[in-house]
């Protein structure tokens, strides 16, 4: 069907068959190939709507305040030296991580997928990534630290390192040119969606988050405690993003999801869990006031398992509970007292908040 716009002396007509078959060849991968950047009509709005919270979900580092934290950090009283421990291990493992994230999104998946709703979302991941990297820069200068301990720690602590080269064999497998209508390829790409979005992002992430958290919670480290609830909440929604976009790449391309691949995914996860208990055991060697390796390590387990059943994936550890059902109450920040000002702080663009539920960790 044609439809036709007269103005003035001039006829323009319109295709409307073409532009229904150019949204129809809309495709996670090897889809209709385009530099127009056209996102209408959406395809993927889960993609869009995502994009929207994201956007409206924007903080920045410098508007948190971090006297509190300077304090403590600087109090030969005030926290523990295992409680200082726990924020370099944070500090020095997500200064890499967050950096490998953002890299893999812009150099591997963006550059893979060919809807521009995905391409627009997952910009919008990696610049996410870029503000919890100026965060942790905030952090270490904040508190004085000096910047080449965590170049040290990503490098030279065995278990931080592991965890890095973990993902990064994954990532580096697809920088280079590959046929993605070829079924190895293909999953390639879904292996790498689900090992940054369910095991490095959902799961690896999860142990120091609650940590550090726990600490908050004990009113230790507010500042670094408040950068890592936002950042936790950017990461609800990454994981969601990856999540999405894997299962719409398996129901696109049935023919990668095998009993052998899916074996495969089940067994990265495990092998994720065990790189993250054996970095929880060196981010708590001894129990401190309120922070126990079993508690944590019990958390991956109930964490892994999210993941992989929300993939359509088996659980290793079935029945396995919730053994920190506080995390889930400390995401909810639509609003909080500020502690140093007395103000109500709302890091929040839009009325659209979103609430991270006890599904979501």
């Amino acid at each position: 069907m044609e439809k036709s716009f007269i103005i003035g002396n001039r006829t323009f007509v319109l295709d409307q068959a073409k532009a229904e078959r150019a949204y129809a060849e809309k495709r996670v991968i090897n889809g209709r190939k385009t530099e127009a950047f056209n996102l209408l009509p959406l395809k993927y709005q889960w993609a869009y709507d995502l994009y929207k919270i994201m956007k409206a979900n924007h903080w920045e580092p410098e508007e948190i305040q971090m006297q509190k934290d300077v304090e403590q950090w600087q109090s030969p009283y005030a926290v523990s030296d295992i409680e200082r421990w726990v924020i370099r291990m944070g500090i020095g493992y997500f200064s890499a991580a967050e950096g490998i994230v953002g890299d893999n999104i812009q150099h591997v998946v963006r550059e893979l997928v060919t809807a521009p709703e995905l391409k627009l979302v997952l910009g919008r991941h990696a610049h996410e990534e870029n503000i919890h990297a100026d965060s942790l820069l905030y952090m270490i200068s904040s508190l004085g630290i000096n910047p080449h301990e965590c170049e040290a720690m990503f490098e030279q602590i065995e278990t931080v390192k592991r965890k890095n080269e973990f993902v990064t064999r994954v990532s580096h497998s697809l920088r280079r040119d590959l046929d993605m209508t070829v079924l190895e390829n293909k999953q390639l790409l879904a292996k790498n969606i689900f090992v940054f979005g369910q095991c490095m992002e959902g799961t690896q992430f999860y142990g120091l988050f609650g940590m550090i958290l726990s600490l908050y919670r004990q009113n230790k480290f507010p500042g670094i405690g408040q950068m890592f609830r936002y950042t936790l909440r950017d990461e609800s929604n990454h994981i969601e993003v990856f999540r999405n976009l894997f299962m719409d790449l398996i129901e696109e391309n049935k023919e990668l999801w095998t009993a052998e691949f899916k074996q495969e995914l089940v067994d990265l996860m495990r092998e994720a869990v065990e790189l993250e208990k054996a970095f929880i055991s060196d981010c708590l060697p001894v129990n401190s006031v309120g922070l126990t390796l079993d508690e944590f390590t019990s958390y991956i387990d109930f964490i892994a398992d999210r993941r992989l059943v929300d993939c359509g994936l088996a659980p290793l550890n079935p029945g396995q509970v919730n053994p920190l059902p506080w995390l889930a109450e400390m995401m909810d920040i639509k609003k909080e007292q500020n502690f140093f000002e007395g103000k109500v702080t709302e890091y929040q663009k839009s009325s659209s908040l979103v609430h991270v539920s006890d599904d979501e960790l």
